[in-house]
């Protein structure tokens, strides 16, 4: 449908470049002819409906995208255990697009992302009124909550990834032997 729209703009465009020039002065009135006016209104209305798609992306949600964003912000997520045990607000804070990454990500389900948000929120309270307590409380509790672990990779166990989607794939967790 949207393909066919395109194609008859991509018509209408072409036959109004190469439709005979009035040889009259243009005048500041309206008064067109009826091929003109019926080029022009064509041409709007193939181009006006193409423009609603543009802004139709689907967020391209599947268990391949949850995976890897799960991997990557997760990761990044369980490594600030230590600077959440060290009380280091300024360390988390500094990835708290780690945490907003995640939540829209890596969790499909809306009460388990409503959870996540409130998890999240709690944190970021807790760096606010600088209480390392209340940091560590619901920083173990979004943790366990979303089962964020930290991913250690043997290397000598075989290979880290399977294929460029992976997101273990151009990071330190990532390793292919190669003889």
């Amino acid at each position: 449908m949207k393909f066919s729209l395109a194609l008859v703009a991509a018509f209408a465009a072409s036959a109004n470049a190469f439709a005979p020039a009035s040889v009259d002065r243009a005048s500041t009135s309206l008064a067109m002819d009826r091929r003109t006016a019926a080029t022009q209104i064509a041409t709007t209305a193939a181009v006006l409906s193409g423009l609603p798609s543009l802004a139709l992306a689907d967020g391209a949600r599947s268990a391949a995208t949850e995976s890897r964003a799960r991997g990557i912000y997760g990761q990044r997520i369980a490594a600030l255990e230590s600077a959440v045990n060290a009380g280091d607000f300024g360390a988390v804070a500094a990835e708290k697009n780690a945490f907003i990454l995640f939540n829209s990500g890596a969790i499909s389900d809306k009460s388990k992302k409503a959870a996540a948000v409130k998890g999240t929120n709690d944190i970021f309270a807790a760096i606010r009124a600088k209480d390392a307590g209340a940091l560590k409380s619901a920083y173990a509790a979004y943790k366990s909550a979303n089962d964020i672990k930290l991913t250690a990779v043997d290397r000598e166990a075989g290979q880290g990834y399977s294929s460029d989607y992976d997101f273990k794939a151009r990071s330190s967790l990532g390793s292919i032997y190669v003889r």
